[in-house]
């Protein structure tokens, strides 16, 4: 099974990460703006090349799961990070409130009719993990999941984490690489940038009250995240906490470890056979021969 790459921003397997030492700043030496775009940009490159070698190989998906609070950036590095990528090799779905259709079925329902295929990469801007951070930030959602009453106990959380775990392991099995990112921006920097969407004319668009009321669950939604990032995170399916105040810095971060485990997997063109060549050659010059 495909493991984690290494990197400062990879949530310990052993279950003790913590928020509160989880940075959401660059650390100090960390290139300058300009620097960081450019080193997006060449890895938005090589990572154009390798997803047309992941499609030719077809024997890996590889899944992308975002998970934020609100305003710490998911829609634009999604957009800068795959801003190379042909997008008939790339699928992205954003999962919110869920349909009736999709209380009537089990929570991971709704995404895993949405895995990417063999040879695609498929992002997930929210997804299961909705079902152990906002659900369990209000709980009172359980009691409009249609679930019978035995399954909303005590240890509904412990369930929900040990059927993501079980759901990952599968899809690592499987041929599926699973990486999650985790954009942890500061309090701060949030309501930086909710006032500049109040005071923006055209970030207007993307204020939502109801966005700032969440926020007086801030410590809630930090427990909840602590809880989640430590319980999953495995090396079959890794979460990445991304210190997300710096939107340059965060894309780039992102970049780079979806370059170097797609590096990782081994991706090889496929090669013909000798008959195939052989079969190649000939119809190549009977295309010669008769224009």
């Amino acid at each position: 099974m495909f493991e984690a790459i290494d990197s400062p921003y990879l949530v310990p397997f052993n279950g003790r990460f913590k928020v509160a030492k989880s940075p959401t700043s660059p650390p100090k030496d960390a290139p300058k703006k300009k620097e960081k775009e450019l080193q997006l940009e060449k890895l938005t490159n090589e990572l154009s090349e390798l997803q047309h070698q992941l499609y030719a190989d077809n024997r890996h998906a590889v899944l992308l799961v975002f998970q934020a609070m609100d305003a710490a950036g998911k829609d634009g590095t999604i957009r800068a990070v795959m801003s190379g990528i042909n997008p008939a090799g790339c699928q992205v779905f954003s999962f919110k409130k869920p349909s009736d259709e999709e209380l009537d079925h089990d929570f991971l329902w709704r995404t895993a009719k949405r895995l990417p295929e063999r040879g695609r990469i498929g992002i997930f801007n929210r997804s299961y993990y909705e079902e152990v951070l906002i659900v369990r930030v209000h709980p009172g959602i359980l009691e409009y999941q249609k679930l019978p009453t035995d399954c909303i106990s005590k240890k509904v959380w412990d369930h929900r984490y040990e059927s993501i775990r079980d759901h990952e392991k599968h899809l690592a099995r499987n041929g599926t690489v699973v990486i999650k990112f985790w954009l942890n921006v500061s309090r701060d920097e949030q309501r930086d940038r909710f006032l500049a969407r109040i005071e923006e004319s055209e970030k207007n668009w993307k204020f939502a009250a109801g966005d700032v009321k969440e926020r007086e669950h801030w410590d809630t939604y930090m427990s909840a995240y602590e809880d989640a990032l430590s319980q999953t995170s495995r090396p079959w399916a890794p979460w990445y906490a991304i210190p997300a105040d710096s939107k340059s810095y965060m894309r780039m971060s992102v970049a780079k470890i979806v370059v170097d485990t797609l590096k990782s997997l081994n991706l090889k063109y496929p090669k013909l056979s000798a008959d195939e060549l052989a079969e190649m050659k000939r119809l190549g010059k009977v295309l010669q021969e008769n224009g």
